[in-house]
């Protein structure tokens, strides 16, 4: 199925539960314009446009819980526009005021709002405590619902283990991710599924605390589990910093020449060279099976996500942007188009094992950092997944 028709037949998907929508319960940890919130939950609410296709609002928001309230905050406007209760706690938020689950779906956006950063340069978001709450509720109803996690699971990687773990004892679909992931890529490259792999770089801008190396993780993660074999898991990260950077080059850690092919789908080339980048970072990667892989943060020389991929055999690398649209934040119209098929059918489009994967890989990763660029063992991310026939990801252009 191409990729069109596989976009038009979800759009025609049969929306169902009372007044011929589903109820969903959104959970924010603050609410402002531009705002992780603003991104899912006012979609939600005033439905996307995909390239040329508006989509309707999918469900009914139900319900509307914030643990802050922003100086320009934009949740209570919103709700009280369209009719949707906002509540104290999250329990009410989930049982609408009844004593059980009155929902059918739930989306967990906990980012932006004021949070504490550890040692290790990680934002101590309380997903995890959010989503016990959640879990709380299912026990105690006997029923559960499709949940949404937005960016990675936890900053730790047992909070994480544990999320994902109650989502297979309650047997509920859990999706979770980063936007980068699914957005629009340029070309619409989709290396076949168990194509032969020598190696594979994502690269980001300078955002280097955990919140923003996490995107270009699952970006790379998005492509490299494409590889023969399927996912197996991670065996060791290292987080290299500064000339550390290039010495890992040099030393077989990673390889430069895919980082020049991606700077050739830079949408906003400069005349700055990869070595003049004042504070390069480097997540390196290696799998159980001995493939390596490498996400960079590249400040000043790149202003989006890219991606490129050595096949085995083929000259060049193939290399691709992963396009966002700045002026309207329309990267995030693919993943409520992920979420929306969910909370419908129960399925999902790719893999929650993913973010699982990526999540844990940067939790390492950050204790490297912490401890000077030391290689880490990950014997804890023995994940085998299988990725999908073909990448969900946006079709077309972006806008």
């Amino acid at each position: 199925m191409k990729r069109r028709e596989f976009l038009a037949t979800m759009a025609a998907a049969p929306l169902m539960g009372a007044n011929g929508r589903k109820k969903i319960a959104c959970l924010s940890s603050t609410y402002h314009v531009r705002s992780h919130s603003d991104n899912f939950i006012t979609r939600f609410l005033e439905g996307y446009w995909i390239g040329e296709q508006y989509h309707e609002p999918p469900f009914e928001v139900a319900s509307l819980w914030m643990d802050q309230i922003h100086p320009a905050d934009i949740g209570n406007k919103l709700a009280s526009a369209y009719s949707v209760p906002v509540m104290k706690s999250i329990r009410e938020a989930l049982t609408l005021g009844t004593r059980k689950l009155a929902v059918d779906g739930v989306i967990l956006v906990c980012e932006h709002g004021t949070f504490p950063d550890n040692e290790k340069n990680q934002k101590l978001y309380p997903r995890y405590e959010y989503y016990e709450q959640v879990v709380k509720v299912f026990r105690e109803s006997g029923k559960s619902c499709p949940v949404f996690v937005d960016k990675h699971l936890s900053y730790d990687w047992k909070k994480a283990k544990q999320m994902y773990d109650w989502s297979r004892q309650l047997k509920f679909p859990l999706t979770a991710g980063s936007s980068v992931s699914v957005t629009f890529r340029r070309p619409e490259l989709d290396p076949p599924l168990g194509v032969e792999m020598e190696s594979a770089v994502a690269v980001g801008g300078g955002w280097v605390a955990d919140g923003g190396l996490f995107h270009v993780l699952e970006t790379l993660q998005a492509f490299v589990e494409r590889r023969k074999g399927g996912e197996v898991g991670v065996k060791s990260v290292q987080l290299l910093k500064d000339d550390a950077v290039w010495k890992g080059a040099s030393d077989g850690l990673w390889r430069e020449d895919l980082l020049q092919a991606v700077l050739a789908k830079e949408q906003h080339p400069g005349e700055r060279k990869a070595r003049d980048v004042k504070r390069p970072v480097a997540c390196v990667v290696e799998y159980r099976d001995g493939f390596r892989a490498a996400a960079l943060a590249m400040g000043g020389l790149v202003s989006g996500y890219l991606a490129a991929v050595k096949v085995k055999g083929k000259a060049q690398p193939d290399a691709v942007l992963c396009y966002i649209p700045t002026e309207n934040s329309n990267n995030f119209s693919p993943l409520v188009h992920a979420i929306t098929h969910t909370i419908q059918t129960g399925q999902k489009f790719y893999p929650v094992e993913r973010t699982l994967l990526t999540t844990g890989a940067l939790s390492f990763l950050m204790e490297s950092g912490h401890q000077g660029g030391k290689r880490i063992e990950t014997p804890e991310l023995k994940i085998a997944y299988k990725a999908p026939a073909k990448s969900y990801f946006a079709p077309g252009m972006g806008s």
